[in-house]
C-alpha cells in the first residue's frame, strides 16, 4: 500500500466553482450552507477567471495522458492507437495513482508561488490557526450527497427500481399519511443504502437494501444493467431482474481482467528470453526508472511537473 505525506485537513472557507449545473445542485447548495462554506460562482461571460483551475486541469491532462490505454483530447490526437486495448489501470488503480498525483503536487515547488503548495498552506496555518474541523466525517459526506425525495410505503422506500427497509422506519409508517416525500441522500459509489432525514430532527438515519443478501453496486452499474435490460426487450425492470444483469456484467469484467493478466504474464515470459548455456551471458543493461503503471511494486517517483486537480 503506497504510503503519501497529506498534512492537510479541515474545512474550506470558500469553494469557487463555475456555472456547471452540476455546481448548482441542491445536495452542493444545502451542503455548503449547513457547514458555513461560502460558495462562489466564476462571472459568466469572464472566462479567464478559470485560470484558477484551467491550467491545473491541463497538467493533469497531461499526466492522464501518458498512462497506456489514454483517449487523448481529441479523435484526432488519439490517431491509431488503441486505447482499449492498451488500457491496463482498473478504476481502483487509476484512483491510487490520481491520488499520488495530487499528493505528489502538493511537495512541488510551484512556479507562480515560489514554493509547495504544502509550505503555503502551513504559512497559513501558523497566521490563522488550527482550521476549522468537522466532528464526524460520515455525516459531513452526507451532508454532500446527491438529494433524491420518495414518499414512504409500507415496504419502505423505492428507489431506481431498489427497495429499501429498516425497522427505524416503523414509527413514520405509521403515520404516513400526514407525511410528506422524504429527503434521502444517496452516495453514487455504493447504492447499498440510502441515508433519510428525520422529518421530526436534522439527522440522518442508515437504511439499507430490504433484502440484505443484495450485494453493494454503484449507480452506474446500476443504471448500465438498467440500459441493457431495456435493450434485451424489457419493458417492466423488477429488482432480480436488475441484479442478475449487475451480476452478469460483473463476470463479464471480471472473465476479461483475468485474460488481461494472463496476456500480461505472457509478454513477461516472452520477454524473459533464457541465455543458452554454451554462450556467456551479456552484461546486464542499465536499470530503467520506474514504470508509471502498477504491474510491479516499485516506489511511485514523485512526478516531474504536476498540477493541483
Amino acid at each position: 500500500m503506497e504510503a503519501v505525506a497529506w498534512p492537510m485537513s479541515g474545512k474550506p472557507h470558500e469553494i469557487y466553482v463555475d456555472n456547471a449545473t452540476e455546481f448548482r445542485s441542491e445536495a452542493l447548495r444545502r451542503g455548503c450552507v449547513q457547514h458555513g462554506i461560502m460558495l462562489t460562482y466564476r462571472p459568466k461571460g469572464m472566462p479567464h477567471f478559470g485560470g484558477i483551475i484551467e491550467r491545473l486541469i491541463g497538467t493533469m491532462m497531461q499526466m492522464v495522458h501518458e498512462l497506456p490505454g489514454t483517449t487523448f483530447s481529441n479523435p484526432a490526437e488519439r490517431g491509431s492507437y488503441d486505447s482499449q486495448a492498451r488500457a491496463v489501470l482498473t478504476v481502483a488503480e487509476l484512483n491510487r495513482w490520481l491520488a499520488l498525483a495530487v499528493a505528489a503536487y502538493h511537495g512541488q515547488v510551484h512556479g507562480t508561488l515560489g514554493q509547495t503548495p504544502a509550505g503555503r498552506w502551513a504559512e497559513g496555518l501558523a497566521a490563522d490557526g488550527r482550521p476549522a474541523t468537522v466532528t464526524s466525517e460520515t455525516a459531513f459526506l452526507v451532508d454532500f450527497l446527491p438529494v433524491i425525495r420518495r414518499t414512504l410505503t409500507r415496504t419502505g422506500f423505492t428507489v431506481d427500481h431498489v427497495q429499501y427497509y429498516s425497522d427505524v422506519l416503523k414509527p413514520w409508517i405509521a403515520r404516513r399519511d400526514r407525511l410528506e416525500k422524504f429527503v434521502l441522500r444517496r452516495d453514487p459509489r455504493d447504492i447499498s443504502r440510502v441515508w433519510v432525514l428525520d422529518p421530526d430532527g436534522h439527522v440522518y438515519l442508515p437504511v439499507p437494501y430490504r433484502t440484505l443478501s443484495r450485494p453493494p453496486i454503484s449507480v452506474w452499474e446500476q443504471r448500465a444493467a438498467i440500459a441493457r435490460l431495456r435493450e434485451s426487450g424489457r419493458a417492466q425492470v423488477d429488482e432480480n431482474a436488475l441484479f442478475a444483469m449487475v451480476e452478469q456484467m460483473r463476470q463479464i469484467t471480471e472473465n476479461a481482467a483475468a485474460k488481461t493478466r494472463r496476456a500480461r504474464r505472457d509478454v513477461e515470459r516472452r520477454s524473459a528470453t533464457p541465455v543458452p548455456r554454451a554462450v556467456s551471458p551479456a552484461p546486464p543493461p542499465p536499470t530503467s526508472p520506474p514504470g508509471k503503471g502498477w504491474a510491479d511494486d516499485t516506489p511511485v517517483r514523485p512526478f516531474e511537473v504536476i498540477e493541483q486537480w
